[in-house]
Parts: C-alpha cells; sequence; structure tokens
C-alpha cells in the first residue's frame, strides 16, 4: 500500500513539473523568447512561411564554412564572412526557384595568427586573382517538407565544377525588420584537385554554408 501511494505521488509531482515546460510544438511553431521588442517574428519551421518571390542573402546573418582536414588529425575549420546572393523562391513549383550566390575570398578568416591572409594569397585561394567564388543554380530539388537538395555549378579559383548542397530549413517568417525572412543551412563535399588547389589537399573538403535571405521589396 505504501508502495502505491509512493508511486501515485511521484506521478503527480512528474506530471506537475512536465506541465511547466512549453509544449514542443510551441516551441516549434516559432514562439519567440520572453522579452523581445514589439513588432519581432521569430522563425518557424514551415516551408509555407517562406512566400514566394525574390530574396537576398543577409550578409550579416550569414557565413560559409570549410571544414579541412588538417593532415588527418584533425579538422580545421575557416570561416569567409562577406556573403552576397539572390534566391528567387517558388514554392507552388520548386524546381522553378532559382539561385545565384557569391562569396569574397579575401574575407576568410583563421584561428592560426596571420594564417588568414596566407591562405588568401598566391600559394593557395590566390584572392588577387580570383576575389570570388560562386554557386548558382541549375536545378531544385525538394524532398521533404523542409528539406532538398540544389545542384549548380560552383567556380573556384576560375574553375568550374558541378556540386550538389542538400538544404535544410531552419526557419520562416515575417522578421524582426518588416522584411520575410528564410533561413538555412546547407552542406555540400568538393574535391580540392578539381579546383587546382596544392597537393597538400588530398581529403574532400566539406562546405557549410549558414545563412537568412530577406524577401526584397
Amino acid at each position: 500500500m505504501k508502495i502505491a501511494v509512493s508511486l501515485a505521488m511521484r506521478a503527480l509531482l512528474l506530471g506537475i513539473a512536465l506541465s511547466q515546460i512549453p509544449a514542443v510544438g510551441a516551441l516549434a511553431q516559432g514562439t519567440c523568447p520572453p522579452g523581445m521588442p514589439p513588432g519581432v517574428f521569430c522563425g518557424e519551421r514551415n516551408i509555407v512561411h517562406a512566400t514566394a518571390g525574390t530574396y537576398a542573402v543577409d550578409g550579416d546573418h550569414s557565413a560559409v564554412l570549410a571544414r579541412v582536414s588538417h593532415i588527418g588529425y584533425s579538422y580545421s575549420v575557416f570561416r569567409f564572412d562577406r556573403v552576397s546572393g539572390t534566391l528567387t523562391w517558388d514554392p507552388a513549383a520548386v524546381s522553378r526557384s532559382t539561385l545565384s550566390v557569391s562569396v569574397k575570398i579575401e574575407s576568410i578568416t583563421s584561428n592560426v595568427k596571420d594564417f588568414a591572409s596566407k591562405l588568401a594569397g598566391d600559394q593557395f585561394l590566390n584572392a588577387p586573382r580570383f576575389p570570388e567564388a560562386t554557386f548558382v543554380s541549375t536545378a531544385f530539388r525538394q524532398t521533404d517538407a523542409t528539406s532538398g537538395k540544389v545542384d549548380g555549378q560552383l567556380t573556384l579559383m576560375g574553375k568550374t565544377v558541378p556540386a550538389t548542397f542538400d538544404v535544410t530549413l531552419i526557419g520562416a517568417g515575417k522578421g524582426f525588420d518588416g522584411n520575410p525572412r528564410v533561413g538555412v543551412t546547407a552542406r555540400a563535399w568538393i574535391k580540392p584537385q578539381d579546383f587546382g588547389m596544392p597537393a597538400m589537399f588530398v581529403d574532400p573538403i566539406e562546405i557549410v554554408v549558414d545563412t537568412e535571405f530577406a524577401k526584397t521589396p
């Protein structure tokens, strides 16, 4: 009898505790945390909120990361901070959507002191001669409600190679500056040899893109 009462009390206390936690569904629907200013709308992981139109990359909330094998010991992560581009989104016919993105090579950063300027120099990415890397889509392929693949042509160091990015929706909504927004993360692997990189780059390089698009008027 005592055991049954004890179990019942534990169940009651657990129920009270769980009732104080916001429902996962509410969080998934883009509920903003307390204290946000009026007129700020948080993103929801729901593609319905990505309305048709032309969007521009928000350079302040975007970055391109390159994860490069450090001679087999670990992965060195380099970040490109200056990203721009345009997305034309057609939710009624996703395959007709288009994307064009440009990255300034000289904006690369590194944890290693003075290494970023060397990476951007003649020995590696040769930014003086090839100041930008670009990606221009050739096909959009939606795979489920929040993800898909974008095929296109990636140009780096003057060489153009087909590439496919796996894209996942992070959030979409009314935005925080009066412009609707869409945020995604995208990943692709490239072969450094395809772009004429030095022989020391043997393993494939992972490219990770985290970006927000703001709808243009």
